[in-house]
């Protein structure tokens, strides 16, 4: 267990009840390696946004387990289960998330800031990762001012500023044109590498299955492959 940074075990989740009852994720055990990149692909309603809602403790399942770095979260406490999301998990969104009141800077501070890291500190770690990412002549930019694939390296910065063991990446290429999109999944690959993170991305875009070290089929809420 020492080496696996996400286990899932038979996991389950239903919305509603009797006849209205729908099942959207099916008894899926799954695990992704420290470092390891891992896409999730599938059809619209195949489960895999409610999947990686649970792995990211956003979602409780109805049955199965959930853990990270070996602690079992799926039965934490919500305001333990914000903590773990907060210390463990970076999240990119397809939609970016970004919030537009602020600069590319302290979006990415605001991440360290709700991780009790602060003022000067805070202000050189964001600096940094967005200058890694090549938004160096950005960070005073408003997310209106900015491309789309900037906004989506400011929502990785984001993600990963507090250097988490694991990223969780919902449609990540969603909103991007090809050669953008195919630019952010190899971000995406490079942080895995670069920090031993694990990254789970949720697509479906087979185009990028060839960042990937692992491809997980998923189809009506089951595994068909992995």
């Amino acid at each position: 267990m020492s080496d696996v940074t996400v286990e899932a075990k038979n996991l389950r989740k239903e919305f509603g009840e009797k006849h209205t009852q729908v099942v959207a994720v099916q008894d899926v055990t799954m695990r992704v390696e420290k470092g390891e990149v891992v896409l999730i692909v599938g059809p619209s309603g195949s489960g895999k946004t409610t999947l990686l809602s649970m792995i990211g403790c956003i979602l409780t399942p109805t049955r199965g387990e959930v853990y990270l770095g070996g602690q079992k979260v799926s039965v934490l406490k919500p305001e333990m289960r914000a903590e773990v999301r907060r210390e463990k998990i970076g999240f990119v969104f397809q939609g970016f998330n970004l919030l537009k009141s602020l600069t590319a800077l302290e979006n990415v501070q605001v991440a360290l800031d709700l991780n009790r890291i602060k003022g000067k500190a805070a202000k050189e770690s964001a600096k940094v990762i967005l200058e890694e990412l090549g938004l160096g002549h950005r960070l005073d930019y408003y997310p209106v001012d900015m491309s789309w694939g900037e906004k989506q390296r400011v929502s990785i910065a984001r993600a990963v500023v507090n250097k988490p063991g694991v990223i969780l990446a919902d449609e990540p290429t969603g909103n991007l044109d090809s050669k953008t999109g195919h630019r952010t999944a190899e971000i995406l690959r490079e942080l895995s590498r670069q920090y031993g993170t694990s990254v789970i991305v949720v697509t479906h875009d087979n185009r990028l299955e060839n960042i990937a070290d692992r491809v997980i089929y998923l189809e009506d809420g089951l595994i068909k492959n992995g």
